[in-house]
């Protein structure tokens, strides 16, 4: 990879990573450093890479600092984790909730969720990216996604 793609990858891929970290890691300033280390790995690794590889190696990097990052927030924070707004607060009511229901997920599912639903990977790429099987992909994200819909739909939610 020469500088000039390796400008384009931070080009096109700064932001996506950015809201996926953010979203990971409910903390805005954790998903700016996981994100910047990403990119640092991409140009220490630049040789190495190829340009139409770099987007789910920048993914894999990035989860792989968020995970690192929320076991260290949560012995830090004994559990408890602080609420991050994406790039732009949201007043919707949806949107809360639906913040409120990924963040009762734990930090995998979260990010299988996110990765699938929000970034559009397949089992296949995302299998890579965390170093789960395809299959266990699969169970993974269909846990999480009833353990959503568990909560999405309970009546305090729906009402609120």
């Amino acid at each position: 990879m020469d500088t000039l793609a390796y400008n384009k990858c931070v080009k096109q891929w700064s932001d996506p990573l950015y809201r996926f970290a953010c979203r990971c890691l409910a903390d805005r300033e954790e998903a700016r450093d996981a994100v910047q280390a990403a990119f640092v790995a991409l140009w220490e690794a630049r040789q190495s890479v190829v340009p139409e590889k770099a987007k789910a190696w920048l993914f894999q990097v990035t989860y792989r600092k968020a995970v690192d990052a929320f076991r260290y927030q949560s012995r830090l924070a004994n559990e408890e984790i602080l609420h991050c707004e994406a790039a732009a607060p949201s007043t919707n009511a949806l949107r809360r909730t639906l913040d409120e229901a990924l963040d009762r997920l734990d930090e995998q599912s979260r990010a299988l969720v996110l990765l699938k639903d929000w970034e559009g990977y397949s089992y296949e790429e995302i299998g890579r990216i965390t170093a789960l099987s395809e299959s266990q992909v699969k169970v993974y994200l269909h846990r999480a996604r009833k353990q959503l819909k568990t909560y999405l739909v309970s009546v305090e939610n729906v009402l609120s």
